[in-house]
């Protein structure tokens, strides 16, 4: 099979690596890639939102495949548009990827369906939401109602940054329409947690946990970033646990969606704060997480092109997902200045010096004629392979201090909690 990825990140690199351990995967192609996707598939220069490029190249390229990594072509509607044009491709339709991009979308499915989450309202108006969080307090949390790269959250400890929070958002427009509405929620306090899961509507098959680290600096301090390393599986969360996560609120979503006559095919993500009284929900993406992806997919033993064409065709229930025993831990190795702006074009070296049991994804890299470059924010995701979490751990930073380009920073506490928990 001739297989399109689209996208140009780590979770796309990770995905285009699981894919062509497949034998049924003849050619790769990326659109529009990065520099270590080059090394995989052919990289296409067609933006993600050309809906009507890309279904040309795959008609043109006779693509069997065409599988979604971002977020925004999934909300703008690329899956029902190659739907409707006969092209099989892996994602939900626009409808469903609401519960993304829409967090009041998303809180009100929950408030139906009895899914336990943090108390919430939402707003429009500014002075209302002013008023609201004066009357409420802190610590709590402000979220843009849109997509904001994974930036628009901000868990304000003092009114005066919620206060602040709420002018950067709905006054100068930090967020631009994604803005326009908040969800203004409590504060719960606990253990994050994410949990992917394969959904063909029905079916759920939950994947093996992992935990990320948004913010940028060490012992979770900075503001929030698109995800700063990870690690899995989570060893201090059961297995009792991730059948209750399940049972109670990613079944319940999607039998939930498909009553409501918009069925959910794809990954659905659930992000969780493990609280005193169970799992709530803190949010839910309608795809895989970066940088979840690069410690999820090298720990599926199970072939990845299988699971997604029983997705697509609603046999999910029919296919044993099986998982490796062994942990990954992924350092993101980002640009200086990351989260705000960053400069471009560093030359990266070392990446031939990493260890054995090591993977580099690609994120914000490209080619000029220098060789590899720098070219966006988070640069590489670094992952190490291992039989626990330490030696995971152990490989990953080895890596990262073989590899270098001007600036370079990174968390060196990544999977720090897992480690002072399962001693």
């Amino acid at each position: 099979m001739k297989v399109l990825v689209i996208g140009s990140g780590g979770r796309e690199h990770a995905i285009l690596w699981k894919l062509a351990q497949s034998p049924k995967v003849e050619k790769l192609y990326c659109a529009p890639g990065n520099g270590g996707t080059a090394l995989l598939a052919q990289n296409v220069q067609l933006s993600v939102n050309d809906f009507a490029g890309l279904a040309q190249f795959v008609k043109d390229e006779g693509i069997d495949l065409t599988v979604v990594g971002p977020e925004g072509p999934l909300l703008g509607g690329i899956v029902d548009f190659f739907s409707q044009r006969g092209l099989p491709i892996f994602g939900p339709t626009a409808e469903a990827a609401k519960i993304e991009g829409s967090k009041s979308f998303a809180k009100n499915l929950m408030s139906r369906y009895g899914i336990p989450t943090a108390r919430y309202n939402s707003f429009i108006d500014y002075q209302s939401a002013l008023d609201y969080v004066r009357q409420q307090g802190a610590p709590i949390v402000v979220k843009a109602d849109g997509l904001a790269a994974g930036k628009g959250v901000v868990v304000a400890e003092t009114l005066q940054e919620a206060e602040e929070a709420l002018f950067e958002i709905m006054q100068a427009g930090a967020f631009g329409q994604a803005g326009a509405r908040v969800v203004i929620e409590e504060f719960m306090r606990g253990e994050e947690l994410t949990l992917l899961s394969f959904v063909d509507g029905e079916t759920v098959k939950p994947m093996i946990t992992s935990q990320d680290h948004k913010q940028v600096f060490d012992g979770d301090k900075g503001p929030n970033t698109g995800g700063m390393g990870t690690y899995a599986p989570v060893p201090h969360m059961s297995a009792e646990l991730v059948g209750q996560i399940v049972e109670k609120i990613v079944q319940p979503v999607a039998s939930g969606m498909a009553r409501d006559g918009i069925p959910f095919k794809g990954v659905l993500y659930t992000g969780l704060m493990i609280t005193e009284e169970g799992p709530k929900v803190v949010e839910f993406n309608a795809r895989f997480g970066d940088p979840e992806t690069q410690v999820v997919l090298p720990l599926l033993e199970t072939d990845l092109l299988d699971v997604i064409l029983a997705t697509i065709s609603g046999e999910l229930a029919d296919l044993d997902v099986r998982w490796k025993a062994g942990s990954a831990v992924c350092v993101v190795m980002a640009a200086p200045g990351y989260p705000g702006d960053y400069p471009k074009g560093a030359p990266i070296t070392g990446l031939e010096q990493t260890p054995a049991n090591t993977i580099v994804f690609h994120a914000g890299t490209g080619r000029d004629e220098r060789g590899l470059v720098t070219d966006g924010g988070r640069v590489l995701g670094v992952t190490g392979l291992g039989e626990s979490i330490l030696a995971a751990r152990e490989a990953a930073y080895a890596a990262v201090k073989q590899i270098s380009f001007a600036g370079a920073h990174y968390r060196n506490d990544i999977a720090d909690k897992a480690l002072r928990r399962v001693k």
